[in-house]
């Protein structure tokens, strides 16, 4: 007992010269603490025979890892709060849409011609059926969303945040710029709150914005992203029988797929600063390539849609084209000399009582499907309107659509052959129907007999395996010729029907 007495003593001692050397290791500044760390646990090793057990206890080299700052927590936390604070708020604004088209097809809207004097039946087929989205423009009823969505509707049901439903009435639509205007009697329940507008010429690329709508039926949905560019421009207007631009687009890569069209595009203070209308995707879903109307058409537009059921667009009478290095070259015009070039005048029109000139001397721009291209060289270059620089034609437009009305008169600045002339133009109204030769070949069937056509070659064909549960169509050139796109989706498949839209002939299908 003596012997195991007098040998704990010595162990103990031992510990003790162990820490000692520990200390005076760490004061006198010995090579390295790796050094000093294999020292002892050697004389561990030799007194316990536990190295193992012993390093990690004892023997920590490594600093611990820093917890990261409460403040970062808290930033994302408040980014958080605000989106979700603004989603609730800006919600009870937001609607979906509903629509119930017919399909009936009778008359000279068979796809196939009778006998003489066989009497024309008429054939139903099952009602179409669309949805889209909207928001509460004022507390009296009014409903902002686009043309396209209650185009040709008989029936549309708006359907509020929390439920609840009502009918509604179409008081005024403007095809040119793909918005309508609603009328609803809010049902019991449902508290109208009107969405704030946006100042216009606000928005940079580069800021947040929210997009709220019903994507593929799915209500209430929200996505965020960016404005990843401005001054976007679409043809519009030609199932009214001319085209015309749609200038001042808002791109954003917040996600956008079908069902979103009407639905309000929104900054972070929960203002419009668009209205959702299109996308650009190979696969009818979000590709990161959307656009919206810009609040400065919105702000000009919806008041005259609810005031006199029509907007009158102020209407200078050219076409034309951007300066582009390749048109420079072709048509012989000066270099880096930016404006729109103008290719034609319509006779007895603004410009043309004004002086303004198109081109007159033709110049072969290579092989279309038709036959050759023919532009033609000559005419004036506006570079300015009222002293604002005209960089390319849609700057031009845009003046038009959100500066100027009819009867205004506006000075434009030209270039002809090399010096620049001022010339005083009395803008007139934009006519429904372009004169001729520019509505020349366009569509001499409707969109719901396109429609009926593209459904019958669907089926007949067994195009898609499932019920078409979605259908759009739009106007396009096919090989020169005007034609109806429509498309068919039964949720897995999409169907195209390209049907020529003077004689209903179908001239390409395919599935995707």
């Amino acid at each position: 007992m003596l012997q195991t007495g007098k040998y704990r003593a010595f162990l103990m001692i031992g510990a003790l010269l162990v820490v000692l050397v520990l200390v005076v290791a760490g004061c006198n500044g010995l090579p390295s603490v790796s050094d000093a760390s294999q020292g002892v646990a050697q004389a561990v090793e030799t007194v316990t025979g536990a190295v193992e057990s012993a390093k990690p206890a004892v023997f920590q080299t490594e600093p611990t890892a820093t917890p990261a700052p409460a403040q970062v927590v808290e930033v994302k936390s408040t980014d958080q709060e605000l989106l979700a604070d603004l989603y609730d708020r800006v919600l009870p604004s937001v609607v979906n849409i509903k629509v119930t088209k017919s399909a009936m097809v009778g008359g000279e809207q068979l796809p196939f011609d009778l006998p003489p004097g066989f009497p024309h039946p008429d054939v139903p087929q099952a009602p179409l059926r669309g949805e889209g989205s909207g928001w509460v423009y004022d507390a009296k009823g009014y409903i902002v969303t686009n043309n396209h969505v209650v185009e040709d509707a008989e029936e549309i049901i708006v359907t509020f945040y929390n439920g609840l439903w009502a009918k509604a009435e179409i008081v005024a639509t403007d095809p040119q710029s793909d918005l309508a205007v609603l009328k609803v009697d809010a049902p019991e329940g449902v508290d109208l709150k009107p969405l704030p507008l946006d100042e216009p010429d606000t928005l940079r690329v580069g800021y947040t914005v929210v997009a709220i709508g019903a994507p593929f039926g799915l209500e209430s949905t929200m996505t965020t992203g960016i404005v990843s560019a401005l001054g976007r421009s679409f043809p519009v207007g030609m199932a009214t029988g001319g085209r015309y631009t749609l200038p001042d687009v808002i791109q954003t890569d917040a996600a956008i797929n079908p069902g979103n069209s009407g639905g309000p595009l929104l900054n972070l203070n929960g203002e419009v600063v668009g209205v959702n209308f299109a996308i650009e995707s190979p696969v009818r879903g979000s590709s990161g390539i959307g656009f919206a109307i810009p609040v400065s058409i919105v702000r000009r537009v919806i008041p005259a849609l609810i005031e006199e059921g029509v907007y009158h667009y102020a209407y200078l009478g050219i076409s034309g084209q951007s300066v582009t290095p390749e048109l420079a070259d072709l048509l012989d015009l000066p270099d880096n000399v930016l404006g729109a070039y103008v290719a034609q005048v319509v006779d007895g029109g603004p410009a043309d009582k004004a002086g303004v000139k198109g081109g007159t001397r033709p110049v072969q721009a290579g092989e279309g499907p038709d036959g050759p291209i023919t532009l033609y060289a000559g005419g004036d270059i506006i570079v300015a309107i009222d002293g604002h620089p005209v960089r390319q034609f849609t700057d031009l437009v845009s003046y038009l659509v959100t500066k100027a009305e009819p009867g205004q008169k506006v000075t434009l600045t030209v270039l002809r052959d090399g010096k620049e002339i001022d010339l005083e133009v009395t803008l007139g109204e934009r006519p429904k129907q372009l004169p001729a030769p520019e509505t020349e070949g366009k569509a001499g069937i409707s969109s719901s007999a396109a429609v009926a056509i593209a459904r019958d070659t669907v089926i007949n064909e067994k195009l898609l395996k499932g019920e078409i549960k979605e259908t759009v169509a739009r106007q396009d050139t096919y090989k020169g010729r005007d034609v109806w796109v429509v498309e068919m989706s039964d949720g897995r498949q999409t169907a195209t029907v390209v049907i020529d839209a003077k004689t209903g002939d179908v001239l390409e299908t395919s599935v995707r």
